[in-house]
């Protein structure tokens, strides 16, 4: 595959494929693993992510890359294989959390900053060798209106590191993703939800731009625009289309070869209607596709449980769910599809 960096954006966003987001820490895996009922040791950790990076199908038709962990990059399959090479066999490209995660933004109450810049050089370098072609840097932006979160120093700040990050991956051939999330835990309505990424947006596009990142070397991965889990409100998905679309138009520069939108706390076929709602009002200037992580592997945990003996069950789920998301990067989802799997 290409080098270039627009080459490599593109590949991530097009035809309808997109993203699986297998970049969860430790402690996070280890939260999801006990809901099933698993240990959270490295060979469970391992078998269950070469479970879903050896599903043939849902690799090579639906999946473009895979968002990595620090350990599962270096990680090797049960006979040897390296898992990324089990990835870059299924034509699908290799990437990498840089992250350290957010933390407390001093004197700011209830905002964050993210962390991870300090080395990142060095480590990206690192990550290049080990076959990484793409990163992904979250910053976390929570709704609280009661006590003036977010405030306009934890937007910019966060601003600020995501186009620093942006601009040490293409130094060193690596696509940026830039994931500026607003969160939709608070109790927020659709329009504050609009408002606060319209704000994030603009000013991440100003830091960009000051960092001389090349837009078409890079990969946007927001929210939706959507009320909070906590409002009591439950949004079509023609709505989140409407304000979605709307607030893009305003912000994100054609530049930008797509978007692979996070699920952030939508269950699997909310995840999937809204995407398939965001397409079907197309045709838009970049491409719009997915970066799921729970919304692509909830069904699959469930399915597998840890257990060798469900290894077809939790591929034949994951298969489905990519399939699904696939449809609706291209805008031809139905949920009929859903009841006839």
């Amino acid at each position: 595959m290409s080098e270039r960096l627009e080459d490599i954006a593109a590949a991530i966003v097009g035809g309808g494929k997109g993203l699986l987001a297998a970049d969860e820490s430790s402690g996070t895996i280890k939260k999801r693993f006990d809901v099933i009922g698993v240990e959270s040791t490295a060979d469970n950790r391992r078998d269950y992510r070469e479970m879903m990076f050896r599903s043939k199908e849902a690799m090579t038709k639906y999946i473009s890359g895979v968002i990595l962990y620090d350990e599962t990059i270096r990680q090797k399959a049960a006979d040897g294989t390296p898992l990324v090479d089990i990835i870059k066999a299924a034509g699908a490209i290799p990437g990498i959390k840089v992250d350290a995660g957010a933390k407390a933004l001093a004197g700011f109450a209830g905002d964050t900053i993210t962390e991870g810049l300090d080395g990142l050089r060095e480590r990206l370098a690192d990550y290049y060798k080990l076959g990484a072609r793409f990163a992904k840097w979250r910053a976390v932006i929570d709704i609280d209106s009661t006590k003036g979160v977010p405030s306009a120093t934890s937007i910019g700040s966060n601003a600020h590191a995501l186009a620093r990050y942006a601009a040490l991956c293409q130094e060193a051939g690596i696509v940026p993703i830039v994931e500026p999330e607003v969160l939709m835990d608070g109790a927020h309505d659709i329009d504050t939800c609009y408002a606060v990424s319209k704000a994030t947006l603009l000013k991440l596009y100003d830091e960009l731009y000051a960092a001389r990142v090349v837009l078409e070397g890079t990969v946007l991965k927001p929210n939706m625009v959507i009320s909070g889990k906590k409002s009591g409100k439950t949004d079509s998905p023609e709505q989140v289309a409407e304000k979605t679309i709307k607030l893009f138009r305003e912000t994100v520069p054609v530049a930008v070869p797509g978007i692979a939108f996070l699920s952030g706390g939508q269950d699997d076929e909310e995840a999937t209607a809204n995407l398939n709602a965001i397409n079907v009002i197309g045709p838009h200037p970049w491409k719009l596709t997915f970066s799921y992580g729970r919304a692509l592997q909830a069904a699959a945990q469930k399915a597998w449980s840890g257990k060798a003996s469900n290894l077809a069950a939790g591929q034949a789920a994951f298969t489905h769910r990519a399939h699904m998301n696939h449809l609706a990067a291209l805008g031809k989802w139905k949920p009929a599809l859903e009841q006839a799997a």
